[in-house]
């Protein structure tokens, strides 16, 4: 037989079929892995708008229950539904869009909770509340809550804010007005308009509140 020729006869064969055999099983079981991999990612994109859900419906059965009990004695109820995708669509146009509608509120603060940040929605929202406070003593408690929840110093829900305006807002508070938290608030405004909102715009959540065919029935409020 000439040097470099392919074995011959049965032996040839025989090494040429394990080859083939060999060959396929490497394919196949690259094929079972991507399978695998696929089945892996769908159950986490499952997972993740699941868990979604849930946070969710914790925000927005918390702000009917409020809306219900300031609207009680008008006999007023308000629910909650999934936006439909126009709706959604919208809050990506601007950040005070998202904010202005209640399931987007909701929605983004579920989301902040999934990026253990909340508490920057929390401080702005308690800073809206704060700024409508018309009675001075109100105005007092409830500045000294907010400095003691969000800004001293290793502070419940801390928020990250330079130490010079966390100084300003401990001289303010001594005797509160409206705008004791201004600086403080449009700097968190500016932090999760910039870093968190472009986030949530791309998170699977909204994606599939974008899309035609609801995520699930549950998702909507009660």
């Amino acid at each position: 037989r000439a040097a470099g020729a392919e074995p011959q006869g049965p032996a040839g064969m025989q090494s040429a079929l394990f080859l083939a055999v060999q060959h396929g099983g490497r394919m196949e079981r690259g094929r079972r892995r991507s399978d695998a991999e696929e089945a892996e990612k769908g159950r986490m994109k499952r997972t993740i708008i699941k868990d979604w859900k849930t946070r969710l419906s914790y925000f927005l059965q918390n702000s009917s229950n409020s809306n219900k009990r300031k609207s009680k004695k008008a006999g007023k109820q308000r629910n909650y539904f999934r936006p439909s995708p126009e709706e959604a669509q919208l809050w990506s146009e601007a950040f005070d869009e998202l904010l202005a509608s209640k399931y987007g509120l909701a929605a983004f603060r579920a989301f902040l909770k999934s990026e253990f940040c909340e508490e920057n929605i929390e401080f702005w929202l308690a800073c809206e509340d704060f700024k409508k406070t018309k009675s001075p003593q109100k105005l007092t408690s409830k500045a000294k809550k907010i400095y003691n929840d969000f800004i001293e110093k290793e502070a419940p829900k801390e928020i990250n804010i330079d130490f010079q305006t966390k100084n300003m807002i401990a001289q303010n508070i001594q005797e509160a007005t409206h705008t004791c938290f201004s600086a403080a608030q449009k700097r968190v405004y500016s932090l999760m308009e910039n870093n968190s909102y472009p986030r949530f715009l791309e998170s699977e959540f909204y994606q599939e509140l974008c899309k035609k065919t609801p995520i699930t029935r549950e998702a909507q409020g009660t």
